[in-house]
């Protein structure tokens, strides 16, 4: 027995993405299932064994031209559909509830995020040249950004990163598959001085609270939140997800800014996908 074709059928009859570490430790249980004692590269496989085996079965799918495919998508394997079926796909299942597309200034800030974490809030207003805490705390609640520690410099300001979540959300493997965009890392930023001895029993700063107060309201998720500093911006970002909706898929792009002096939009680097693979 081929360790591709157990690694195939334990995908195929599981009901949610695997790891690699889920699927090591059902191969190390099915030893109790049978009488007579496996061989070792089938109870117990190594890591690069079983990576190797399931991009051999990766390339199979993707040689027979079927209407599935094996993805791994946040460093978990799972079968889908290809795009090119979603219609008759949804014909059948419906329409699963979607949650509200991501703001312009939620997806500007979730790229800033994405490319220079963690960093602090006051670091991403610097790129940004606005205040984001309303759309970091939406962001927050939708899981898509997480708290990352304290920063080791004066004020120790917390750190954020992005989650498991956004990888699943933009169908990425990790975070290596984020496009191409230098400029975003290149982006200079005032950082505090570091943290003395004699710092180290200031008070830090505040995390930032989940809790909508009068003054300040969490935006409604998909509502975009008014930047009226906001610079021009190009596009110069490849576009790593297709957008195959023809009615919401384009932005608006904001025309205020220094005419002449162009720079580029941390947004272009994130679009949001469409709906259109379902598991298999």
């Amino acid at each position: 027995m081929e360790l591709k074709l157990i690694l195939e059928s334990i995908l195929f009859s599981a009901q949610k993405p695997l790891s690699l570490a889920e699927l090591r430790s059902c191969m190390k249980e099915a030893p109790e299932h049978v009488e007579e004692a496996l061989p070792k590269e089938l109870a117990a496989p190594k890591v690069s064994a079983m990576e190797e085996a399931l991009a051999l079965l990766q390339q199979d799918y993707d040689s027979l031209g079927r209407s599935y495919r094996l993805a791994c998508v946040a460093g978990s394997w799972q079968f889908v559909s290809i795009p090119e079926v979603a219609p008759w796909v949804k014909a059948l299942v419906g329409h699963r509830p979607r949650p509200p597309r991501l703001s312009q200034a939620a997806l500007e800030t979730l790229a800033i995020i994405a490319y220079r974490q963690p960093l602090t809030r006051a670091e991403g207003e610097q790129i940004r040249g606005v205040a984001i805490d309303g759309v970091l705390k939406m962001l927050l609640e939708r899981g898509l950004v997480e708290q990352a520690g304290r920063a080791e410099v004066l004020g120790r300001p917390m750190t954020f990163r992005t989650t498991e979540l956004f990888l699943e959300y933009f169908g990425l493997k990790d975070l290596d598959d984020l496009p191409a965009a230098d400029e975003l890392r290149r982006i200079p930023v005032e950082t505090p001085p570091p943290l003395t001895s004699e710092d180290e029993e200031s008070p830090a700063e505040p995390e930032l609270s989940l809790t909508a107060t009068d003054d300040e309201p969490i935006p409604h998720q998909g509502e975009a939140q008014e930047d009226p500093e906001e610079s021009e911006d190009t596009d110069e970002v490849e576009e790593f997800v297709d957008d195959d909706d023809d009615d919401d898929g384009d932005w608006e792009e904001d025309d205020e800014g220094d005419a002449g002096e162009e720079e580029e939009d941390p947004s272009d680097a994130l679009v949001e996908p469409e709906s259109s693979e379902e598991k298999a």
